[in-house]
This record gives structure tokens, sequence and C-alpha cells, in this order.
């Protein structure tokens, strides 16, 4: 149980693969570790400097992934590793017994991108979002202020999405974030493992000599809404709910706060 927050009624999410086989993960492991995000995130909240600050949105939301695979890794016991290469797919590496037996027969290449871009045995994607909100000109003409880092998002949030360099991402835990209180916050976890290239938009290529903006697809409003169908933890706090209820034209979280 993940206080504080709406919590499916399963105990199980599956990961597909590419051949056709699919492996049962415990979908506690993805709650405790929003827990433990929170408290990283809490530990720098005492430093002496603004972590958050210098890292600037746009990284801090891919701090916020790579934090809450990190805890995943740290709850799962040894069910996953992260992926080796940066760039690989996905980031986290399923350690059944399928592979456990792929892992060792690469110990030797390690160092290469291949044999994990894809792993071929399959394993977890995450990427995190903030969702979007006016530009400050969109803002001065509705008479907003445009939330500065730090401030809370949701009271003129307009939608989210994920972003992804290939449309054959899938297997995804699709996390939003906002400030509450100051400190960033998971405020809901999704998950699907029936994502297909429709579900993606098509791939951006970054223009010439328009900086080192790599290649990507932008997630359709379909497949945010087949996320959203798959929501494993939402924060139990009206706006959020709302929101995410109303930008997915359906009503599944106010439901599951009605009956828990």
């Amino acid at each position: 149980m993940v206080a504080g927050y709406l919590v499916r009624d399963m105990e199980h999410i599956t990961v597909a693969r590419s051949s056709r086989r699919t492996c049962d993960v415990p979908v506690n492991i993805f709650g405790q570790a929003i827990s433990r995000a929170h408290k990283v995130i809490d530990q720098f909240r005492t430093f002496d400097v603004d972590v958050f600050a210098i890292l600037g949105m746009r990284n801090l939301s891919a701090f916020i992934g790579e934090l809450y695979g990190a805890a995943v890794i740290k709850e799962a016991k040894g069910l996953f590793l992260k992926n080796p290469h940066q760039d690989g797919y996905p980031d986290l590496l399923l350690m059944d017994d399928r592979g456990q037996r792929l892992w060792k027969e690469l110990q030797g290449r390690l160092r290469e991108k291949t044999p994990f871009s894809p792993f071929a045995t399959g394993g977890i994607e995450i990427k995190a979002t903030c969702g979007s909100v006016p530009t400050p000109d969109q803002c001065k003409r509705l008479g907003i202020v445009k939330p500065d880092l730090g401030e809370e998002r949701i009271g003129v949030m307009r939608g989210y999405d994920w972003k992804a360099h290939h449309r054959e991402t899938n297997n995804l835990i699709g996390l939003l974030w906002d400030f509450i209180g100051g400190s960033p916050r998971i405020v809901a976890v999704f998950y699907c493992s029936a994502l297909t290239d429709q579900d993606w938009g098509k791939i951006v290529q970054p223009r010439e000599g328009g900086g080192r903006t790599t290649s990507v697809s932008i997630m359709s409003r379909h497949g945010v809404q087949r996320m959203y169908q798959g929501w494993l933890y939402v924060i139990r706090d009206t706006p959020y709910i709302e929101f995410i209820d109303q930008y997915n034209d359906m009503s599944l979280l106010t439901k599951a706060g009605r009956t828990v």
C-alpha cells in the first residue's frame, strides 16, 4: 500500500516479449519505488544548493525518470538490472530465468551497444513528464502566471504525453510528476504492455543546424489513453484525479476513489 495514493487493485503487471511470451511482475514494486524516490528527493532538499534549479525543467524530468528506475531496481531485489548502455532499450532489463541466462552470455560484451538495443529478452521502459502548460504569451492573454520552477503546475496544466526515440516503445511505465510543497513528486504511474507504433506519432528528425536535438516521436492521444487505462498509482488529490480523468474523457480514477 502506498499512503496518499489511489492503488490499482491488481497483483501483477505483464511484460510482453517479442517472442510472444510474457512474464508477470509484482505490481507493488512500482508503488514502493514512489516512496523510495521521494525519500531521495527529500534528501536533495537538505543540500546548500538548489539541485533542482541547477538541473532545470528538462533535465529534472529526465532525472525523475532515472531516479524512479533506480528505485524500482532497489525494490525489485534482483528482478531488474539497469541497461548498461545509456541509449539501450529497454531501460530496465528483466532478470527472470531467460534474462539471467542471456545476461551471463553477454558478460564479455557489456561495452557493446548492439546486444542491449534491444535486449532480446526484454524489460521495462520508463519515461517521465511534468505535463504541458501555456507559454508565457498564452498565459499573459489568459491573465494567468506561468508556474516557475518549484511551483505547482496542475492549476494550469493542459495535457501530458511521453516521448520516445522510436515507435516500437512498449512495456512502458509512464510517470506524471509535479511540484508539491516545492519538491518534485510523482503524482501518477501508468503502464501499458500493448503499445504499437500507431500509439506513437511520426518521428520528427532534428533540423539542420538545430542544435543537439535528437529524433523523437511523441505519443498520440490514443496512446496516452491506453496508458491511462493501465493506471497503477495516482495521488489521492482531487485536482490531479479530475485533470487526468477529464484529459482522457473518462472517469476511471474518480470511480476508483469512490470504491476505496
